[in-house]
């Protein structure tokens, strides 16, 4: 085990484009906006990020994003990358890193220079 869980969110896409298409691959940008809890903090959350599909089914991600607590009085923001694949029921799960930073003080401030691993699943 790799540590404690620090936090669970669920939110939506808000928007999708693609970026670019080199030799019929695309490299599609995705936003979304989500609500939940970072150690039982209520937490408000948008990021973006790139993904560009590689050999083998997989998909490669990379981006950025920031944590506001639910009264927009502290923030964090990360940085991640991670690869995705197809699930049997057609969904995407991404599996990856982030690295937070967050002020020294404030209900966020356990994040600050903390690395993490996440699991997301996308439709």
């Amino acid at each position: 085990m790799l540590g404690d869980q620090i936090g669970e969110d669920k939110g939506k896409i808000t928007s999708q484009r693609v970026l670019d298409v080199v030799e019929g691959i695309p490299k599609m940008e995705t936003s979304f906006s989500t609500i939940g809890k970072y150690n039982d903090v209520e937490t408000t959350e948008i990021g973006t990020y790139r993904s560009t599909p590689r050999s083998g089914g997989a998909i490669y991600g990379e981006g950025q994003g920031m944590i506001m607590t639910k009264d927009g009085h502290d923030m964090a923001t990360w940085i991640g990358q991670g690869v995705g694949r197809f699930t049997s029921s057609g969904k995407i799960r991404f599996t990856g890193s982030l690295l937070f930073s967050a002020s020294s003080n404030g209900k966020l401030a356990f994040l600050n220079n903390l690395a993490g691993v996440f699991e997301y699943e996308t439709d």
